[in-house]
């Protein structure tokens, strides 16, 4: 059973990502901005705020507070965040919020997992299960006929997804 601060955590991350993918969905659809400047936007303000957390942690404004290596990245982790940034813009230009959200989910889960099985790592109960539902949501979101979202916003959020899958464990090592 998952501790109760797991759980919630979890839902906390859940509804952070829905409400990014219904912001940014606002942002294309409702105003004139085009899916290239939007990018821009995103990434120079995120580096922005990037530059004033490690200000604020790296001992400049908050002394005593330091992180664990702030010169650490990479460029392969710079060009996961931009692929999955622009790619993220064009697909939601074009795709419905449910079939974005069931994209988002079931390919970022199944490319973590596949980076996790890739290092070694081996599936207990729950994530097998959880694999099993991100597979059978992809499978019947793009069967011909049911939902029938359009081919390139689709295929440009798949892309989304695996550069997303393919960020968090460059982010994390660093």
């Amino acid at each position: 059973m998952l501790p109760l601060r797991t759980l919630m955590l979890t839902i906390l991350a859940l509804i952070a990502f829905a409400g990014n993918s219904l912001l940014c969905r606002m942002a294309l659809k409702q105003t004139g901005i085009d899916a290239a400047s939007f990018t821009s936007i995103r990434l120079i303000s995120g580096a922005l705020m990037l530059w004033l957390i490690v200000q604020l942690w790296g001992g400049a404004i908050l002394p005593g507070r330091r992180f664990a290596n702030p010169e650490a990245g990479s460029w392969r982790s710079a060009l996961a965040l931009f692929a999955y940034a622009a790619c993220f813009s064009i697909a939601y230009t074009n795709l419905p919020a449910g079939s974005g959200a069931l994209l988002l989910f079931g390919a970022v889960q199944i490319t973590m997992i596949g980076y996790g099985l890739s290092r070694g790592e081996r599936l207990r109960g729950w994530q097998v299960t959880g694999l099993l539902l991100a597979l059978v949501g992809l499978v019947g979101l793009l069967l011909p006929g049911l939902s029938d979202p359009p081919p390139c916003p689709v295929r440009c959020s798949c892309w989304v997804q695996v550069w997303h899958g393919e960020f968090i464990p460059c982010a994390v090592k660093g």
